[in-house]
């Protein structure tokens, strides 16, 4: 009988697969990055979710979340995002907490995660829109070990081909990850693997008349925080999986990027000429 995981399976291997459903991840956010990200991992096999997130659904998540529809408005995040893994991956186990993740609470939440799968964590996602938190859940992570990737801003940004992941030591153009650059060397943090955009930001001209506040609005793009959480989907389901383990991108990267210069050359030799 055909199930969702036949593709998985062809793709991965019985034993890569096997450790998908053996492994246990959890997303710190069910926003518009989280939530996808969320989806991404209940479709690529992950046996064991905990999702975090206090918030409910507001008409304006509709633009760019997974768990937000018209039908969804004014419900928990946390009860959408479990029932949609239940109809995607009916043998995924479920933990959620509908709870605020506050650097006071941070270590106390992740104990009690911790607990319910049995005191292990294959892969922890932060998709917190909180600086202070992501520095704490940073400063966590090196001081135990686990394995953490942390998602940037996708406000003002469009160009999804700009999306990196890197150490936030060596990002740029992100004026959220120039802040955590510098907090992380504060604080001692050596290492923070994140998804990040080398995207200039958009500059959008405010309506005539438009009140400061309203200027100062940070736009956000329906496909950017999707394709966010997708690859960080992707990071989280290679590492646990081994698939990909060892590749290098760069080559192929730095081919197609020779080969985008050269047709543009070749069209300003043709207007020249």
């Amino acid at each position: 009988m055909e199930t969702m995981k036949d593709r998985l399976r062809v793709m991965l291997g019985d034993e890569r697969l096997s450790r998908l459903e053996d492994a246990r991840v959890l997303v710190f956010g069910c926003g518009g990055v989280g939530s996808s990200c969320i989806e991404a991992l209940a479709r690529g096999g992950i046996g064991t979710l905990v999702i975090v997130d206090k918030d409910v659904v507001a008409p304006s998540n509709i633009n760019r979340q997974a768990i937000a529809f018209e039908s969804t408005v004014g419900k928990r995040k946390v009860d959408v995002m479990a029932a949609m893994i239940a109809d995607i991956n009916p043998s995924c186990r479920v933990f959620a907490h509908d709870a605020f993740v506050l650097t006071e609470n941070l270590v106390e939440l992740y104990e009690a995660c911790l607990e319910e799968t049995g005191g292990h964590i294959d892969y922890v996602v932060d998709a917190i829109d909180t600086v202070s938190t992501k520095l704490a859940l940073a400063a966590l992570a090196q001081e135990r070990g686990f394995e953490l990737i942390s998602s940037m801003g996708g406000a003002k940004k469009i160009h999804p081909e700009c999306l990196r992941i890197a150490d936030v030591h060596k990002t740029v153009n992100c004026s959220l990850a120039r802040i955590m650059r510098k907090e992380c060397r504060k604080r001692g943090i050596r290492h923070l693997r994140v998804l990040y955009s080398c995207e200039e930001p958009v500059r959008i001209a405010a309506a005539p008349g438009a009140a400061r506040s309203e200027r100062t609005d940070l736009g956000t793009a329906s496909f950017m925080p999707p394709i966010m959480g997708q690859m960080i989907a992707g990071e989280v389901l290679r590492h646990i999986s081994g698939l990909g383990e060892g590749d290098d991108v760069s080559a192929a990267l730095a081919m197609h990027d020779a080969a985008q210069k050269g047709q543009l050359a070749g069209k300003r030799g043709g207007r020249a000429s």
